[in-house]
């Protein structure tokens, strides 16, 4: 599994104090990954749809076979420490199709991380919502929605309609989707298919875009458009087909191609 970490640090102090609370944070640095005992949690889902709603922690997020029909599996690792403040607190609960994820840690000096790995049944539509944290996601064939404030969003082997959004950071799909909408305010952006995708739409406030398309007989109806930067387009257009691709980005290159 990927780990990844988000931490939180608040500094208030003056002075004398203050140097030494740099000190110490600095030395700091809670890893979800330390955490050798992790939690394990089912949760019943009565519904076909699932909301994911965390604040803070990094969530990976599996479609699996194995799965138990109406059965959400939740494996969570975290660490947590606050020097001057309420003690961390991690929480999970079921409410309806919605499960929420919350991380508290504050304080004078708060250092807390957090992930989770949520396994759901096959033919179950996901929708991600993450305040700040990198989101990964595999084996979906159902409609599959990530939004993330800060991190990174990455999805493989998966078939179903992609949305993916963040606020700061990378989009990677490998996927075998037909219909992909993607965007992100500032990160670079690579998409590769494995079939021949019928709508792609990219956008990137402030990195590269590039669409990996396969290689065939197939014809793409490609717009693309860079404030800043250069557009390489390889792959076969027809300004009247069906597979539609339009690559965006306001500063970066913009690349659409065959896959390798």
């Amino acid at each position: 599994m990927t780990r990844t970490r988000s931490t939180r640090r608040v500094l208030a102090a003056t002075g004398g104090l203050a140097l030494l609370l740099v000190g110490v944070t600095a030395c700091a640095g809670a890893s979800a990954g330390d955490d050798e005992h992790p939690d394990q949690r089912t949760f019943a889902l009565s519904g076909r749809t699932l909301t994911i709603d965390s604040d803070d922690s990094a969530l990976e997020v599996v479609a699996a076979d194995s799965n138990p029909a109406g059965k959400i599996e939740v494996t969570r690792w975290w660490q947590g420490s606050v020097t001057i403040g309420s003690d961390p607190k991690v929480t999970w609960a079921m409410k309806g199709d919605r499960l929420v994820l919350r991380l508290k840690c504050s304080g004078v000096i708060a250092d807390c991380a957090a992930k989770h790995r949520i396994e759901v049944p096959r033919g179950v539509s996901v929708k991600v919502e993450d305040g700040d944290g990198s989101v990964r996601a595999r084996g979906f064939k159902d409609a599959l929605s990530v939004r993330t404030g800060d991190g990174s969003v990455r999805v493989t082997d998966s078939t179903g309609p992609l949305t993916l959004h963040t606020g700061d950071g990378s989009v990677h799909a490998e996927v075998s989707s037909r219909e992909v909408h993607t965007t992100t305010s500032d990160g670079s952006v690579h998409l590769e298919f494995g079939v021949v995708p019928d709508l792609v739409e990219s956008r990137s406030g402030d990195g590269s875009v590039t669409v990996a398309l396969p290689k065939g007989a197939a014809k793409y109806r490609v717009t693309t458009r860079t404030g800043d930067g250069g557009v390489d387009v390889s792959v076969p257009r027809d300004s009247s087909s069906s597979h539609v691709v339009s690559a965006r980005t306001s500063d970066g290159k913009v690349t659409v191609r065959n896959a390798n």
